[in-house]
């Protein structure tokens, strides 16, 4: 008999995100109209949703400035809609995408219907959401959870010290769509299209522009690549607040004809970029506790048969086998960061090798079907 789950979540497809992604991906392997998705309603969920084989219920949610707090809004609608539904259908667990707002509505919800709760936590939100009420509400939630999936080893690592038992902490790494993302597709039309003369080297990195993901660090890494003979150029998929920044990092370091700020790309060109790029790199930084919780963008990379180069900070590490699928550099350490990009585009041997392998893994070992295995025995 299939298990009826209440999943409570914010981001969900088509939200953009690798935690929409995941929890679509997952549920929808998990079961059909017996588990119910509570979420936000956005711009195109109608079409989305007609043929979702699970019951997905949206609510509109905002802040409200003259609230206080500005989410109690959220925090009420999200709880009215879930506990209707649980009370109309008996649940076996009740799930939550992230401690705050839906953790703490999860597990309202959960101890007045007598169900167990489960709390999903990424890693980022962890760290860097200070030590004020917020925080203090966020280590409530997780400590009386039933369990919490942490997305990779650092995430445990950091639940563990916030007090939340071992024994309830469940490890599950998030996964990656291997038919979409694959090697063998056509690119040269991308490369042609930001002018890249035969022969030159591509490096890509794929995110939200923000200071903590160390766009800048590799854009200067680039005058001493290419004074080392390397004709290199950098592609960056991704829209942010740090746009502005990086062209005047690129002015600055004198190669903004080899940066290029793609912007956001259409759903079907971003498999094609990663196999327009030689490698790919995210060398992720910890800023003030914003840290990477485990790099989705990572295994996207590795599907499509690339290798890639991380930051040391975070949950990287779960991503990015150091030595087997990539190699791992510390993101504050420009000399370092630049070292690593050369060493790869200079030992093709060892770049084909780590390329090989990350693809292999990511294959066997992240696609969605093997993530909702592991999600089901777990539990």
């Amino acid at each position: 008999m299939k298990q009826g789950y209440l999943v409570i979540t914010e981001l969900f497809l088509p939200t953009k995100g690798g935690t929409a992604v995941w929890f679509d991906e997952v549920y929808r392997r998990l079961g059909g109209k017996e588990i119910a998705i509570v979420t936000a309603a956005v711009p195109g969920d109608a079409a989305h949703d007609a043929d979702h084989p699970n019951a997905v219920h949206r609510v509109g949610l905002r802040r409200v400035r003259w609230l206080r707090p500005e989410s109690l809004g959220m925090y009420l609608k999200l709880f009215a809609k879930s506990l209707a539904l649980a009370l109309r259908q008996r649940f076996d667990a009740v799930h939550a995408g992230r401690a705050l707002p839906e953790g703490l509505v999860a597990l309202g919800v959960a101890r007045l219907t007598g169900r167990p709760v489960v709390v999903y936590a990424h890693g980022e939100e962890l760290t860097g959401w200070g030590h004020g009420n917020k925080f203090r509400v966020m280590c409530f939630v997780l400590r009386h959870a039933d369990h919490v999936v942490a997305n990779s080893n650092f995430t445990c690592e950091v639940l563990a010290g916030m007090g939340v038992s071992r024994e309830r902490i469940v490890i599950i790494n998030p996964g990656v769509d291997i038919q979409r993302f694959r090697p063998g597709l056509p690119f040269q039309d991308l490369r042609d299209g930001i002018g890249l003369p035969r022969g030159a080297r591509l490096l890509l990195s794929v995110g939200r522009l923000s200071r903590r993901k160390g766009f800048d660090t590799v854009i200067r890494c680039l005058p001493a690549l290419r004074a080392a003979g390397h004709d290199v150029h950098y592609a960056i998929v991704g829209i942010g607040e740090d746009r502005a920044y990086l062209q005047s990092v690129a002015r600055d370091a004198g190669v903004q004809e080899h940066v290029h700020l793609l912007g956001h790309v259409a759903m079907d060109d971003l498999p094609r970029w990663y196999n327009a790029c030689d490698l790919f790199l995210l060398v992720n930084r910890d800023i003030d506790g914003d840290t990477e919780g485990f790099g989705l963008v990572f295994l996207e990379a590795a599907a499509c048969g690339k290798a890639s180069i991380a930051g040391k900070a975070g949950g990287t590490g779960s991503a990015v086998l150091d030595g087997v699928t990539g190699i791992r550099a510390d993101g504050d350490d420009q000399a370092a960061v630049a070292e690593a990009i050369r060493r790869l585009l200079e030992d093709g041997a060892q770049l084909d090798a780590l390329a090989r392998q990350a693809m292999q893994r990511a294959r066997g070992e992240f696609g969605w079907d093997a993530v909702a295995i592991r999600t089901r025995s777990a539990l």
